[in-house]
């Protein structure tokens, strides 16, 4: 349940599991229903299909019997983007209270339930939802249904259980972020810089005063607002009969009324004119360290598409750009990390976003040494097209990395994808042309792109400094 372990998922964490060869699913839906759908570009395909109850929950399914095991998933339509001020870290504080307890399940009896049937089950918070999931054995699911149902419509929010998470919560801010050399820099820090829009901009993970400011009255209009059948997906993969798992999500979500209209929220960033440049002092650090990050173009774009793959020629890998100039060459670091969407890949989020390369170098380098070669190196992609042969070495790279990491026992990156082509897209069937845009990159668009997102102005330096140290 914490923000801070998934900094290593990036996009190797996309495990498609379920990936097998197209079957005619025979899907019959029993309400408002998208055709089951199974476009593909490659040669895996997974099967999808999609509908929406009468309260406005979408419902996506995917079946495969390789493993006898299910995977469940609810995604709620709202992250850290939308903590009202004065309340930053209240995503994260609420996903904790959602594990308290519901009408039927008292604390603790939702977890004795999915560990006693030999389950798993976690969640977390990220940008634009916060997620519920479950593993199971295949038999356990219909019970699994109905616990995610209890949880959604009826949940106990009282307040010794608001304590007693805002206390966790708290702890888990100092573990992860105070108490940890370099702390949320990366993660944390560099957004709080790179952007003006407050809701991309605030301390997601909480201010201790804000956590502290929480009320019981506070939970209860967040669920209200948030926690609604029309906000939220839900996937279930695996080994399942798809009509009569459509028919458990009917019965068990049904009686849950649809929410209000959400309420508008402008997260959308004005154009950056000029270079930003900002450090942190680190008491706990013992090597300095930087983070650059450049605005993303709008998700889903052309540009986009070529933003995603300039990321494997610039940053993933041992053959990338910047790790043969930063670390082979120079020996500036041991290594260089980065990516797009820190806290989660490319795909699950929705709204202004950061490219983000960092690196901890070493001491006896200065600042602008650092950045002199990482400005060499960019500048290369941003004034010179890169060759097919290096183009399409990169889209290999990227589906390697999309497919090899194929996870048959949890299916987590497959519901994850599912989930959030849903909810961003109204299309989970995306997952199966997923490469169609990467397809469309040309060594002309890389360099464009490159031109107007890698440029000086678009980016947000981020120093961290070991303290006491003034000859940076």
């Amino acid at each position: 349940m914490t923000i801070k372990q998934s900094l290593a998922l990036g996009l190797g964490a996309l495990a498609l599991a379920a990936c097998q060869p197209a079957t005619d699913s025979g899907d019959q839906g029993a309400t408002t229903d998208s055709a089951t759908q199974s476009a593909v570009s490659t040669n895996f395909t997974v099967d999808v299909s999609y509908h929406t109850l009468d309260n406005g929950l979408r419902v996506v399914l995917s079946e495969d019997h390789t493993v006898p095991t299910a995977t469940v998933a609810v995604y709620y339509g709202v992250g850290f983007r939308n903590e009202p001020r004065g309340r930053t870290g209240f995503a994260h504080l609420f996903e904790h209270l959602m594990f308290q307890g519901s009408r039927n399940l008292p604390h603790g009896a939702f977890d004795r339930l999915i560990y006693g049937s030999g389950g798993v089950n976690n969640g977390s918070t990220r940008y634009d939802f916060t997620n519920y999931f479950e593993v199971v054995p295949s038999n356990a699911l219909e019970a699994i249904i109905w616990a995610e149902a209890d949880r959604m419509g009826q949940p106990n929010l009282d307040e010794s259980q608001l304590d007693n998470q805002r206390e966790v919560v708290r702890n888990e801010v100092f573990v992860n972020v105070i108490n940890q050399p370099y702390g949320g820099w990366i993660w944390i820090d560099l957004p709080m810089v790179a952007n003006e829009n407050w809701h991309n901009a605030h301390n997601f993970y909480g201010d201790l005063t804000d956590l502290d400011a929480a009320s019981l009255e506070d939970a209860q209009a967040f669920f209200d607002q948030f926690y609604a059948p029309n906000n939220a997906v839900i996937v279930v993969a695996g080994d399942i009969d798809k009509d009569e798992t459509l028919g458990w999500i009917e019965q068990y979500f049904s009686y849950i009324e649809a929410g209000d209209p959400l309420p508008e929220i402008d997260t959308s960033e004005p154009r950056q004119e000029e270079e930003k440049f900002d450090y942190i002092e680190d008491n706990l650090a013992n090597q300095p360290a930087l983070a650059v990050g450049y605005h993303m173009p709008e998700r889903g774009t052309p540009e986009y598409y070529a933003m995603i793959l300039i990321d494997q020629l610039l940053v993933q890998g041992d053959d990338s750009r910047l790790t043969q100039s930063l670390v082979s060459e120079e020996g500036y670091a041991s290594g260089v990390f980065g990516g797009i969407n820190l806290l989660g890949n490319a795909f699950n989020y929705s709204g202004p976003m950061l490219w983000t390369v960092g690196l901890i170098h070493d001491s006896e380098f200065t600042v602008s040494e650092v950045m002199g070669t990482m400005d060499t190196t960019i500048e290369g992609i941003r004034t010179s097209p890169v060759t097919e042969a290096e183009l399409e070495r990169a889209r290999t790279k990227l589906l390697s990395d999309f497919y090899g990491t194929v996870d048959t026992s949890t299916r987590f990156g497959l519901v994850d994808l599912l989930a959030s082509f849903a909810m961003f897209d109204d299309d989970p069937s995306r997952i199966n042309r997923i490469t169609e845009g990467f397809e469309q990159v040309t060594p002309e668009l890389v360099m464009s792109t490159a031109q107007e997102y890698l440029r000086p102005t678009n980016r947000t330096v981020l120093e961290v400094r070991l303290a006491g140290d003034d000859s940076q």
